[in-house]
């Protein structure tokens, strides 16, 4: 298995998303022969844009605010416009998370915000991938995807404590293997269809 490269560029307002973001970090290195750099998105340098030319996938990660993601978030995406022209990110592996502080928080329109911006870009998404949890009597509210979204990683943290759910974390973790995993595998087979 050849390495391959993972960035996840996200925007944190207040902390929380900044450890969402760590676990799909966490969750892609448990990935053999990958490498992972987390970029804010607010503060990016041109090697950080040569960082993500060169990637093989990005996650895309923000809380959401006023049912979007953030303002800096906004502002980076309208800076990859010079990315898309050239079509600089296309066929790369892409996927996304978001937080707000409420269970529902608008965050699918966020999610989808994120799939939009990729697919302009021409990249393949990656979804969740995981059944919904906490949706029985049986069940719990430490059930991974325990929020229910399929389309990315959806994680709510109350406004008045720094802490993220575990569940949440947990769930974050299952992405960044998740697209760890679908990324090698799409190198494999380009590897392959090129001999």
């Amino acid at each position: 298995m050849s390495d391959i490269s993972i960035v996840i560029a996200s925007h944190s307002g207040y902390g929380h998303t900044a450890q969402i973001a760590a676990a799909v970090a966490d969750g892609a290195r448990s990935i053999a022969a990958t490498h992972v750099q987390r970029l804010d998105v607010a503060s990016l340098s041109g090697a950080d844009w040569e960082l993500m030319d060169a990637a093989d996938a990005i996650i895309f990660g923000t809380p959401t605010y006023m049912g979007s993601a953030s303002g800096a978030f906004h502002a980076f995406a309208e800076a990859t416009s010079k990315r898309w022209s050239t079509r600089a990110w296309s066929d790369k592996l892409a996927a996304g998370f978001t937080n707000s502080g409420s269970m529902s928080g608008d965050k699918m329109h966020t999610l989808q915000y994120l799939a939009l911006l990729a697919a302009q870009h021409g990249m393949l998404w990656v979804s969740l991938g995981l059944l919904p949890g906490w949706n029985t009597t049986a069940s719990s509210p430490q059930d991974d995807n325990r929020l229910g979204f399929y389309l990315g990683a959806g994680a709510q943290s109350f406004n008045d404590t720094p802490a993220v759910h575990d569940a949440d974390l947990n769930t974050a973790r299952h992405l960044g293997r998740r697209v760890a995993e679908h990324t090698h595998i799409h190198r494999a087979g380009l590897t392959a269809a090129a001999h």
